[in-house]
């Protein structure tokens, strides 16, 4: 195996070394037999209910792969996470295999453990462009843009979780969750990251998961919502263009349909404010009560 590196994964362009660039870096142990080892940390102030937020470890999962893949070319198209069990802050391993490096297309294997438990799984798939028609039935919702300001952590003044802290969040959604009102259970909002980071795929990643669970939108009990599996499809390689925007703030909505034996499902779109489609997403979630 060879000698530990510095860290990598250090972000695109114009990224500022932040919380979010800094608390998802991985570093380089070695790399054999197709693939590689990394080390990382969970760090404290990720918090989501009972553990880290499933969305920063999917952050950091896509950066081990990102720099397993190592070709520019190749964007990441797909990631599914099964979390098994939640980390503490501290020392995690992530072993990542390249199972196929195709022509066009990279599938990867992952694994997180953390003192010799598995903490998570994942599959993605890493791919160049492909010619093929343009089509698109998903335009961005019509809602009022983004506001100027960018007030970090807005989200914690109604008892949030403590990784909003690292976000720009901006609603577009009527009514307050968890009032026992039933209706549509579906979150609307900007989001960004607090620090000046161009958005990229582990941002996205993020992204996904971050939102209030659409279930609370028709509930009355305040409840954790621990996320069983996530799959992210991330449908615009990242970041966009030659110089993106730091300060970028983009449009997720999440919905849910269905909310049995203690499990829902959550569908998500990311949208960029020229309306492109840059993300979707699908979680398999637990409402579990607090009382």
């Amino acid at each position: 195996m060879a000698e530990a590196q510095a860290a990598t994964g250090a972000g695109e362009p114009g990224a500022e070394s932040g919380p979010f660039e800094r608390d998802t870096a991985v570093s380089l142990r070695g790399r054999a037999d197709g693939g590689a080892v990394f080390d990382a940390a969970v760090a404290d102030g990720w918090v989501a209910g009972r553990g880290p937020h499933g969305g920063y470890l999917a952050a950091m999962l896509l950066r081990a792969m990102q720099e397993t893949v190592d070709d520019p070319r190749r964007a990441a198209r797909s990631l599914t996470i099964h979390y098994a069990r939640a980390p503490h802050p501290g020392p995690v391993e992530i072993d990542v295999r390249l199972e196929r490096q195709g022509r066009s297309l990279s599938t990867l294997s992952t694994r997180m453990e953390q003192e010799g438990r598995t903490v998570a799984l994942a599959l993605s798939a890493f791919s160049v462009p492909w010619s093929g028609p343009e089509l698109d039935d998903l335009p961005l919702p019509a809602v009022d843009g983004p506001e100027p300001g960018r007030e970090a952590g807005s989200a914690r003044r109604f008892g949030a979780p403590r990784f909003t802290e690292h976000l720009v969040m901006q609603p577009r959604f009527g009514g307050m969750p968890l009032t026992g009102e039933r209706r549509a259970m579906e979150v609307g909002a900007w989001i960004g990251l607090a620090e000046a980071r161009p958005v990229d795929a582990p941002a996205l990643a993020f992204f996904s998961d971050a939102l209030i669970p659409s279930p609370f939108m028709a509930m009355g009990e305040p409840a954790a919502a621990p996320t069983i599996d996530l799959t992210v499809h991330f449908r615009e390689p990242m970041p966009r263009g030659a110089n993106p925007d730091p300060h970028e703030l983009c449009y997720a909505q999440v919905s849910c349909k269905l909310v049995h034996d203690g499990f829902f499902e959550e569908d998500g779109v990311i949208w960029a404010a020229d309306g492109t489609v840059l993300a979707q997403s699908r979680q398999l979630a637990i409402v579990m009560p607090l009382s």
